[in-house]
C-alpha cells in the first residue's frame, strides 16, 4: 500500500484530463442516445438500427466477452491485421454517425443546398455527406499510419459513442443484470485471471499492440516513406493520456507510460445513463409539472464522476491495476435504485413502462 499523499498524482494533468474526457463522454454518448432514439421513433423504418437487449442477450455479453477476450489473449498476433482492419471500417462508420446531426444542423442552420451526387449502401449520399465520409476515411488512414494517441481516443469515443446509441437496455432489471455480470467479470479477469492462465489476461489484453496491415503491405511493396508509418498500433478499445502530459512530473515515453481507460468502461455506465437519461424526458413529457428534485442523469453521472476518482485513487495506492466496473458499477446504478425507491419510481424503472419518447400526454383536469 502506497502512503497517502501519493494521491496528489490525481491533481497532475494526465489523470485530471482522463477523468473529464470519461465523464464527458459517458455524458455525451447518453444524450446522443436520447436523441438517436427520437429519431428513430420519428423515422420507424430505422428502428432495425438499434438494438434492445432482452434478459438473455444481456446475460450472454459478460460470456462473449470473456471468450473474446481469451481469443485476443493467444491469437492476438495472429489476428492482429484483420482486427486492425475491421476496426479501421467500423471507426469509419462510428465516426460518420457521431458528426452527422452537426453537418445537419449547420445546413439547416444556414439553409445550405445540398444535392445528391449517388448512392452508398442503398441510400442517397449528398455533396456534404460525401465530404464528411471522405474527412473520415482521412481521419482513419492519418491513425493508421501515425498511431498517434490523439486520434486513437478520437476512434475510440466514436466507437463508444455509436455502441451507446445502436445497443440500448429497456429497463433497469436488465440493466442490472448486465452490470452486476459485468462487475463479476471484470473483478475476475484483473484479480484472479492470473491463478487460471499464467498472466493477467486483461492487462495482457489491454497493453497489446497490433501489427499494422499498412506497414505490411508498404514494406512488401517498397513504397517509399516507410520510416513514416508505424509498425505497431494501439487499437482503440481504450482512451490514453501520457503521463507527462502538459509537463506533468511523472515522465513517460512508451506504452507503459501512458494512463488508460478501456471503453467497456465508459459504454457500459453510459448504457445506465443513457436509460436514466430516456427516463427523465419521459417523465417531462407526461407530467404538466417540472420533475421534482433533482433527475436521475444528475446522479448517475456524478456517481460515475466518484466511482472514477474511487478507481484511480485505488490503483495508486495498491500500485497494481483495478478493475474499474467494481467501483464504477455500486457509484452509478446504487444511487439511481435508492433514491428511486425512495421517490416510489422503482417500478416504473424496473419495468421500464413508459410512453415513447416522442409523445407527450398531459393530464388535464375536467
Amino acid at each position: 500500500m502506497e502512503p497517502l499523499w501519493k494521491l496528489v498524482f490525481l491533481m497532475e494533468p494526465a489523470p485530471v484530463t482522463l477523468i473529464l474526457t470519461a465523464i464527458a463522454v459517458t455524458f455525451g454518448s447518453a444524450l446522443r442516445a436520447l436523441n438517436y432514439g427520437k429519431e428513430m421513433e420519428k423515422n420507424r423504418d430505422l428502428s432495425e438500427a438499434s438494438i434492445t437487449l432482452d434478459r438473455s442477450q444481456a446475460l450472454m455479453i459478460p460470456v462473449m466477452s470473456s471468450c473474446s477476450l481469451l481469443m485476443m489473449f493467444y491469437l492476438f498476433s495472429s489476428v492482429s491485421q484483420l482486427l486492425t482492419a475491421f476496426t479501421a471500417i467500423a471507426s469509419i462508420s462510428s465516426l460518420y454517425f457521431c458528426f452527422s446531426p452537426y453537418i445537419s444542423h449547420v445546413k439547416s442552420q444556414f439553409n445550405l443546398s445540398d444535392p445528391f451526387i449517388s448512392r452508398c449502401c442503398s441510400k442517397p449520399l449528398t455533396r456534404i455527406q460525401s465530404l464528411l465520409l471522405f474527412l473520415c476515411i482521412t481521419t482513419v488512414a492519418a491513425w493508421l499510419v501515425s498511431g498517434h494517441w490523439v486520434l486513437n481516443n478520437m476512434l475510440g469515443i466514436s466507437l463508444c459513442v455509436a455502441f451507446v446509441s445502436h445497443v440500448r437496455l429497456p429497463n433497469i432489471k436488465v440493466c442490472a443484470m448486465l452490470l452486476i455480470c459485468l462487475f463479476v467479470y471484470d473483478i475476475f479477469w484483473v484479480f484472479y485471471s492470473e491463478w487460471f492462465f499464467g498472466a493477467n489476461v486483461m492487462v495482457a489484453v489491454a497493453t497489446q499492440q497490433a501489427s499494422n496491415p499498412v506497414h505490411t503491405v508498404a514494406n512488401s511493396l517498397s513504397l517509399p516513406g516507410l520510416q513514416l508509418i508505424t509498425k505497431k498500433l494501439e487499437l482503440p478499445v481504450k482512451i490514453v493520456f501520457p503521463r507527462n502530459l502538459l509537463g506533468g512530473v511523472v515522465p513517460g515515453n512508451t506504452a507503459t507510460d501512458f494512463m488508460m481507460l478501456g471503453l467497456g468502461d465508459m459504454a457500459i455506465p453510459s448504457m445506465l445513463l443513457a436509460l436514466v437519461l430516456c427516463f427523465d424526458h419521459r417523465k417531462e413529457n407526461i407530467s404538466l409539472s417540472p420533475h421534482k428534485g433533482y433527475k436521475y442523469i444528475w446522479y448517475a453521472t456524478i456517481g460515475y464522476a466518484v466511482g472514477l476518482v474511487t478507481a484511480l485513487a485505488a490503483g495508486i495506492l495498491t500500485h497494481s491495476p483495478q478493475p474499474a466496473l467494481l467501483y464504477l458499477v455500486p457509484s452509478t446504478l446504487g444511487p439511481v435504485v435508492v433514491i428511486s425507491w425512495t421517490r416510489k419510481e422503482l417500478k416504473e424503472l424496473w419495468e421500464g413502462s413508459l410512453p415513447n419518447l416522442t409523445e407527450k400526454t398531459h393530464s388535464t383536469e375536467v
